[in-house]
């Protein structure tokens, strides 16, 4: 019989000491050895177990769906993860590329692994141009699919692509799809790249874009992204702290807006607790903890440690002690005033 665990992705549960956090903190938490690192959904997680066992069609079909629904931000999240189990687990891709080469979704996966590829290389630059075919070839799958022009954009990133000519990928882009949240973080990434220490740039290309865009959009969090990319930074001018907490701020009304313990906003979840623990929010980062419940994401606890899972629950603890520290006898509760220091945390 075959052990359908053991043919997912990479996701791991966690093996740490228990923790004798008070009762009232921990209640609403999962167990440290209940919480999971990229576990995909309900949706995802049968077609990467078939793929693991060399069948492509449930992958096939799942992209499908979300092509034919113009679901095109799960179909964005959904190509990540099955370019990432390819690069492992290749057999089934190469069967389903071989069974059909114009497939747009399998195009669209084997442009994503090419450029996950070349982006891995020293001579990233000079792979990605070789990986231009694969993109166009992808785009032309399904002309209303913006996820191929966010490939575009990562690829102009990494070729070192001018203005002008990014400019006119991100048009194309928005024409596709205006509130797509992965060709805004794409661009975020250009201006952060293209100027570097620029962050007031950024925070007004996030700022504009969520303000343009519906409530519920994921588009809403990218100023909460544009902080943390200043937090890591640490260099270029100071953004002033009261636009950092509104970035926060946004972000967590949109994630107010999802279910509990959910997958789908894990992954804007687990950014946004870096913020709020680097911003010295401890109540806030704990609330979104308690929501993100046993969904731990790679990024951006891979930032800090080869072990995203346990840097996950360390922050976690490190949330309980702070708040526990705060709330005892005598302590006066600290507010929000000052910055965040590039080196915290």
């Amino acid at each position: 019989m075959v052990d359908t665990m053991a043919l997912l992705p990479p996701f791991s549960r966690a093996s740490r000491p228990t923790r004798t956090a008070p009762p009232l903190l921990t209640t609403g938490l999962p167990a440290d050895d209940e919480v999971l690192l990229d576990a995909p959904d309900d949706r995802l997680g049968p077609a990467l177990v078939a793929a693991g066992q060399g069948a492509y069609e449930p992958a096939a079909e799942l992209l499908a769906a979300t092509r034919a629904g113009c679901e095109w931000q799960m179909r964005e999240r959904y190509v990540r993860r099955l370019a990432s189990f390819a690069r492992s687990r290749p057999e089934w891709f190469e069967a389903w590329r071989a069974a059909a080469p114009r497939d747009p979704d399998a195009l669209l996966v084997g442009a994503q692994l090419a450029v996950d590829h070349a982006w891995r290389s020293p001579a990233r630059a000079e792979l990605l141009r070789d990986v231009s075919p694969l993109i166009t070839a992808a785009a032309r799958g399904d002309d209303r699919d913006p996820v191929p022009w966010r490939l575009a954009l990562d690829h102009a990133r990494g070729t070192g692509a001018g203005h002008t000519y990014f400019g006119e990928l991100w048009e194309a882009a928005v024409r596709r799809a205006p509130h797509h949240y992965g060709c805004h973080v794409a661009a975020l990434r250009y201006l952060a790249v293209s100027w570097h220490g620029s962050h007031r740039e950024c925070f007004d290309f996030a700022d504009l874009a969520a303000h343009d865009a519906p409530a519920g959009s994921l588009v809403q969090a990218l100023p909460a992204r544009a902080a943390l990319g200043y937090l890591i930074d640490g260099c270029g001018v100071e953004i002033p702290r009261e636009r950092l907490d509104a970035a926060a701020d946004r972000a967590i009304t949109l994630s107010a807006g999802f279910p509990a313990a959910d997958p789908w906003p894990a992954e804007i979840r687990n950014k946004l607790v870096y913020v709020l623990v680097r911003l010295d929010r401890w109540e806030d980062a704990l609330e979104q903890v308690r929501l993100i419940g046993p969904y731990a994401t790679s990024f951006p606890w891979s930032r800090d440690s080869d072990d995203p899972l346990g840097r996950f629950l360390e922050i976690r603890d490190e949330i309980l002690d702070e708040i526990r520290r705060r709330t005892a006898p005598g302590h006066p509760r600290s507010g929000h005033a000052g910055r965040a220091h590039s080196g915290d945390h």
